[in-house]
């Protein structure tokens, strides 16, 4: 099975045809979706924020990581579940949509520092937690994580202004 003809079979699952023909549907996940979008995103970008060292210099990293946590995965939550529904709607018109492609690669590249944040920068976060000024490592991956994320948001709207 191609890419494409995995793309054709999500379409046409029944939870492409109900986001797609249900009245009610596509709304109500595009609404989640956001949600799921201001509480992680705009949760994470906090903790970003700390990590460059420009915000909430008072707090430990630790302790804001650690609040801000399960808001964070639940909007995660919230967001992957809700994006999978709309791409399982629009699922071929999204393979040929460049935007769908950077959405994608910024996607993996989120994954990528996240995953090297965690077990490389993290583990010693001991040495510099209550720093005012992060060190280049934990700077770096706020700040990859804050591109990254804007390029995923922009590239989602760009894809619904291009796709149809």
């Amino acid at each position: 099975m191609t890419l494409h003809q995995a793309f054709e079979w999500l379409e046409m699952s029944s939870v492409g045809v109900m986001v797609r023909e249900s009245p009610w549907a596509f709304p109500i996940v595009v609404a989640t979706h956001i949600m799921g979008i201001m509480l992680s995103v705009g949760t994470l970008v906090w903790f970003d924020l700390r990590l460059l060292g420009v915000s909430m210099l008072a707090n430990r990293a630790s302790v804001m990581y650690r609040r801000l946590m399960p808001w964070m995965f639940t909007g995660f939550a919230m967001m992957f579940i809700s994006g999978g529904m709309l791409l399982a709607g629009y699922a071929t018109s999204a393979y040929d949509n460049l935007y769908f492609r950077i959405k994608v690669v910024a996607m993996l590249l989120a994954a990528v520092n996240a995953v090297a944040y965690h077990f490389m920068t993290e583990r010693r976060i001991a040495q510099w937690d209550a720093d005012v000024s992060p060190p280049p490592g934990a700077r770096f991956a706020g700040l990859i994580s804050i591109c990254v994320w804007a390029t995923v948001i922009i590239a989602g709207r760009l894809m619904s202004y291009t796709m149809f």
